[in-house]
């Protein structure tokens, strides 16, 4: 019930030049965070599908759509600017995944053929490519991203011009959420009398590339990029979980349980999930110190709490009847409810315990993320 209230205080209308009044948009975080286009798509399920806002949630999706720029929605709205920044490779396919979620609440085909136009200009323009080196690589149907001095990921951190996570080349995520916008639109081409042959050949293609470069038999878990400037990239990371955690899941399901396995050793926390695994030699087990040492840590071991979302997922369609461990890791939010933000759970937290919260004192994804990782444990509907 806290965390409903909380889900109130981060739909609010945007505060950029362009904004109609009826726009609604989302806060990232309180006490610093703009309406970022990446976070807003992963908490818009959580904030206004399950809490009875679907309106809202139309209106968010709308107003981003009319920002849409070469394929790509906005990463954000600067405070009072007039234009907003691109510089993301996944808010994009966020968007994909957040309409998929609201048609499915909704049953709204007519807001959805309003929508396919930018849908599939979208598609089309990281097919194509588009900027900051998005593309599909035509050889095996894979997207890839990547430009000199941007962080397009959601590993963002970035202190001057030192890109931390740079994860240039093919990144695990951004691999599943293509995979998933490419299966979501075959599944809306359908629903609307539309060939979907093209589309679903896209996605066979996509789903056949994906667990011959990202499965690692030796590893037993996902690479984290592969093709990047240096190689691949083998860090035991969170970003695979999506891989299992989306609806439209790009991972065969006879590797599930091991990588599921991984993050539960590895990655799981009390309070969400690391962002690297302790053994790795760039872990920091603190979220400390000054700017530089703060956003060194960022994804390098900082237990961010949204992924708690991914991994209940992932754990129930790989252990279906074991809702039991899941709401067991849910209930263990409680007392952090009156610890930070009171009623209300923190962006991040350090990665060893007791797991002190950082950062953000109130985060938009990691209560919406809450929310719907409890609302799968109990069946809950919209």
């Amino acid at each position: 019930a806290e965390l409903v209230l909380a889900a109130d205080s981060f739909v609010v209308a945007p505060r950029h030049r362009r904004a109609a009044p009826s726009d609604r948009s989302i806060i990232a975080g309180y006490h610093w965070f703009a309406d970022w286009g990446r976070d807003t798509m992963i908490a818009l399920e959580g904030l206004t599908l399950l809490t009875g806002r679907q309106d809202e949630a139309t209106r968010i999706l709308s107003g981003f759509a009319a920002h849409m720029r070469d394929g790509l929605i906005p990463n954000m709205f600067p405070d009072g600017a007039e234009d907003a920044l691109y510089n993301t490779a996944d808010a994009s396919l966020w968007f994909f995944h957040a309409v998929d979620r609201v048609v499915a609440a909704t049953g709204d085909l007519d807001f959805l053929r309003g929508l396919m136009p930018v849908l599939n200009a979208m598609l089309a323009a990281h097919q194509a490519g588009t900027r900051h080196g998005i593309a599909m690589d035509p050889a095996d149907g894979l997207l890839r991203q990547g430009a000199d001095g941007l962080q397009l990921t959601w590993m963002d951190a970035k202190a001057g011009d030192w890109v931390v996570t740079p994860r240039r080349g093919k990144a695990v995520e951004i691999n599943a959420l293509w995979h998933n916008a490419v299966a979501a639109k075959a599944g809306w081409q359908a629903r609307l009398g539309a060939d979907n042959a093209a589309t679903l050949a896209l996605a066979a293609a996509i789903r056949h590339s994906f667990n011959r470069r990202f499965w690692s038999e030796g590893l037993g878990y996902l690479l984290d990029v592969v093709d990047g400037p240096d190689g691949d990239e083998a860090h035991l990371r969170p970003n695979q979980l999506f891989a299992i955690a989306l609806p439209h899941p790009v991972l065969d399901r006879r590797h599930w349980p091991a990588v599921t396995e991984a993050a539960r050793r590895h990655l799981l926390t009390p309070r969400g999930l690391r962002s690297l695994a302790p053994r790795d030699p760039a872990y920091r087990p603190r979220f400390l110190g000054d700017r530089h040492s703060r956003d060194f840590a960022y994804h390098r071991g900082t237990v961010w709490a949204w992924l708690i979302g991914p991994f209940v997922e992932a754990w129930l369609k790989t252990h279906p009847d074991d809702t039991a461990t899941a709401i067991a890791l849910l209930s263990a939010f409680a007392p952090h409810l009156d610890q930070f933000g009171i009623g209300t759970i923190a962006e991040v937290f350090d990665a060893e315990p007791p797991h002190l919260p950082r950062g953000c004192v109130s985060q938009a994804w990691s209560v919406a993320e809450w929310l719907r990782a409890w609302a799968l444990c109990h069946r809950l509907k919209y």
